[in-house]
């Protein structure tokens, strides 16, 4: 299964590939796609989503597995990233691929074992699981990885529990 994992953003967006069998994953190639605030926003989510598409036609992942939007204390940025979201959700399902969303809790606790665990503590599991030289760059990237990590744990049990057509 190959799986793209998105950390949606407006400024920055991680991404990360992965192929994976259940229970070994290699990654294929990760990332970030970054706009300006220069830019009208408009033109930045044409920018995420003609990357995505992309990314999309490289590596022909089956599934996206991307980061629910949490509550949040800024209301603008909050809208930023649900639309950054929306756009990544999109070019998924113009590409015909199954949609799978994860908390951070949900995240944390597949990759680490404990739903607190902090951001380099992921970081240090995602590098570990991968095989990873060193911690990948920038945190997003990282994120993006650690999403799709989750992905690959769980989507064994999602298939047994009835669910693993994707959902959104």
């Amino acid at each position: 299964m190959r799986i793209l994992g998105i950390d949606p953003g407006i400024a920055t967006t991680g991404f990360a590939v992965l192929e994976s069998d259940g229970s070994k994953s290699r990654t294929l190639t990760y990332g970030c796609i970054r706009t300006t605030a220069q830019q009208p926003m408009p033109d930045r989510l044409q920018a995420l989503y003609r990357r995505l598409q992309e990314i999309l036609e490289s590596y022909k992942p089956d599934t996206l597995a991307i980061e629910k939007l949490f509550f949040a204390k800024n209301a603008n940025s909050a809208m930023q990233v649900g639309e950054a979201r929306g756009v990544a959700i999109l070019a998924a399902c113009h590409a015909g691929l199954a949609v799978y969303e994860y908390t951070p809790l949900q995240v944390k606790l597949a990759v680490a074992g404990y739903g607190k665990a902090e951001k380099r503590q992921i970081q240090q599991m995602v590098k570990l699981l991968l095989g990873l030289a060193e911690i990948p760059r920038p945190d997003d990237a990282a994120d993006a990885l650690a999403i799709a990590l989750c992905h690959a744990h769980t989507a064994g049990a999602l298939q047994a529990a009835g669910r693993g057509e994707g959902h959104v």
